[in-house]
């Protein structure tokens, strides 16, 4: 149980030092500069694999193509992870500034969310920006051949999130996603269908256009017999007139939250990682 309170513990001690990391905020509050909020802590939707607390503009639908290569460990005979690749095909609308609706599919699972503001970081007030994230997904892999007795409940995923962000200064930008996310099916069968996570991330600006990125979900109750990975991820992106690409390394192949979340099969240190993708086109 303890676990499952972790990232709790963490998201509070985050706040706290954060705050009193001010110079003396209260006396600096000014009713008329207050209420300006801070903007563009992330520049993509992803800080790499996690959400980031940014949100489309009204009217605005990006279409994302996500794209994953097999394990560079696979060498000559996998052709450096170009074989075995995985794809998912994204729309991400924009209901207005406050809120987006998504939908994706890849070959590992389909999946919808919905992102809200719920408070903006704003200059010498709140030090922080605070969005939610909720998505519902239906696992593609789960095949009637080998679940005979599957029914369709059993391909539904959950995931809530609580994005944190602050942006520090035009470079640096950091994040906390205390997450809880729920498979109605397992592999592994000591492993609890309810599942918490706390993910970290963050983006660090090296010039104008370009930023190093990275993030990290730390897996709460995972079981003892799991033979899946916390997933880290490192990245760059790249600014384009206004657009981002991305490009990274990670240790998790499948693009939707509860399966990076939960079954990242790579491991950093032999090797075992997965060289990948985004590109956005908006509309």
């Amino acid at each position: 149980m303890k676990k499952k309170y972790l990232f709790l513990l963490i998201t509070l001690l985050f706040v706290r030092f954060t705050v009193f990391s001010q110079d003396d905020l209260l006396s600096q509050i000014d009713s008329k500069d207050s209420n300006t909020e801070v903007l563009a802590a992330f520049k993509a939707q992803k800080i790499v694999n996690l959400e980031s607390t940014k949100l489309l503009g009204k009217k605005e639908l990006y279409f994302v193509v996500a794209h994953r290569f097999g394990s560079v460990k696979d060498g000559f005979e996998g052709f450096f992870g170009l074989d075995n690749a995985v794809t998912q095909i994204k729309f991400i609308y924009g209901l207005g500034s406050k809120v987006s609706i998504g939908a994706g599919r890849s070959e590992q699972a389909y999946d919808f969310s919905i992102k809200y503001l719920i408070a903006p970081q704003r200059e010498n007030g709140l030090p922080f920006t605070f969005v939610g994230f909720n998505s519902v997904g239906f696992n593609n892999q789960m095949k009637e051949s080998n679940y005979p007795r599957m029914e369709f409940s059993d391909r539904m995923m959950y995931v809530n999130q609580i994005l944190i962000s602050r942006k520090f200064n035009d470079k640096l930008s950091l994040e906390l996603a205390p997450s809880y996310f729920h498979e109605n099916f397992v592999i592994d069968d000591g492993q609890d269908n309810s599942q918490f996570s706390l993910g970290m991330g963050g983006r660090y600006k090296i010039s104008k256009r370009v930023s190093i990125n990275m993030d990290y979900a730390a897996h709460l109750n995972r079981s003892s017999t799991s033979p899946f990975r916390n997933p880290l991820s490192l990245g760059v992106d790249i600014e384009t007139g206004g657009h981002v690409f991305q490009m990274h390394f990670t240790n998790a192949q499948a693009m939707h939250e509860a399966g990076f979340l939960a079954n990242a099969t790579g491991d950093w240190g032999k090797g075992d990682i997965f060289f990948g993708f985004n590109l956005v086109r908006v509309f």
